[in-house]
């Protein structure tokens, strides 16, 4: 009853509004050190909720029905970020099974056996076992998953804006001293890629390396959206129409520069991470997304109808 009230609530107030949901990946178990990512058990009652409560959209549509003020009622697309090979394995065929559609934002500079930096950083701490790490030339003591989770996230903010190069010589440098194997097969292949094209899966680009964009000059940046388009459009054989800016933040992450690549590369749209529906009014290029972290379908629910009015 109370989600048919909420639904008709959306319809009411959500009139020509669209929301975009923002999952990076979906874990088969849960991870003790990474609680907010979403697991599969949660990630299929999103989806259930969603294909019942709302009308989903794959991207182009929905972008297409935004510019022509002809949106349906609780229109909503998924989108995923980075390019994690759980994507394929777990989230496509609960995805599948209620029929959404969806859009994935590649980063390529990992598609070919890589791993990206953050994940690198949470690799450091992930060994229950160990228990200690040199870090800046201290050994540090880890302690249980609440203290390693605040190490982890005081190391990310240390190397989130720094150079590219300069960040990967600095985690290098911790695995070298610590001798730590890296993580392996973390992100979708090329092959993967094109097997999620092939079933209909949007691809979006991410970057190639996943810097903060606002950190680069305009060449820098230029190549690195510009080459992650061409590595995408070859391995997954149709046109990437669509771009999410890494980290996503406005004026912080990414600038009207970046906005005016994106433009000119011929993209139809990008998203940014803010809270917030985008309307017909709203910048193609900086549309609004947001990640939902209630842990009941109640709360998930009224979470997206709050959002459809902020």
């Amino acid at each position: 009853m109370i989600h048919h009230l909420l639904s008709l609530t959306g319809k009411l107030f959500g009139k020509g509004k669209l929301s975009i949901l923002q999952y990076h990946q979906v874990l088969s178990q849960p991870d003790p050190l990474m609680r907010g990512l979403i697991t599969a058990d949660n990630f299929e009652w999103h989806m259930k909720l969603i294909s019942r409560y709302f009308t989903p959209l794959s991207l182009s549509s929905a972008i297409d029905l935004l510019q022509k003020n002809a949106l349906p009622a609780n229109a909503i697309c998924v989108t995923f970020d980075d390019g994690y090979q759980n994507n394929l394995s777990v989230a496509l065929p609960i995805l599948e099974k209620y029929n959404i559609p969806a859009t994935i934002f590649i980063a390529t500079g990992f598609s070919e056996g890589n791993t990206m930096w953050n994940d690198k950083v949470y690799h450091l701490f992930r060994d229950a076992s160990r228990a200690s790490l040199l870090l800046n030339g201290q050994d540090v003591e880890l302690g249980d998953y609440d203290q390693r989770r605040q190490l982890l996230k005081e190391l990310i903010e240390q190397l989130k804006y720094l150079p590219i190069e300069t960040r990967n010589s600095e985690l290098k440098k911790i695995y070298d001293e610590n001798q730590i194997e890296p993580q392996k097969d973390l992100m979708l292949s090329p092959e993967e890629i094109a097997a999620l094209a092939a079933k209909g899966i949007e691809i979006g680009a991410h970057t190639v390396n996943h810097p903060i964009l606002a950190v680069l000059d305009e060449d820098q940046q230029f190549e690195e959206i510009a080459q992650c388009k061409r590595q995408l459009e070859s391995w997954a054989g149709k046109p990437v129409l669509h771009f999410a800016y890494p980290n996503g933040i406005p004026d912080q992450d990414f600038t009207e520069t970046t906005v005016n690549i994106v433009r000119n590369l011929g993209f139809k749209s990008a998203v940014a991470t803010r809270k917030g529906v985008s309307t017909r009014e709203s910048c193609i290029f900086k549309l609004h997304r947001f990640t939902p972290w209630d842990k009941t379908p109640l709360r998930f629910h009224l979470r997206l109808v709050q959002n459809q009015a902020y």
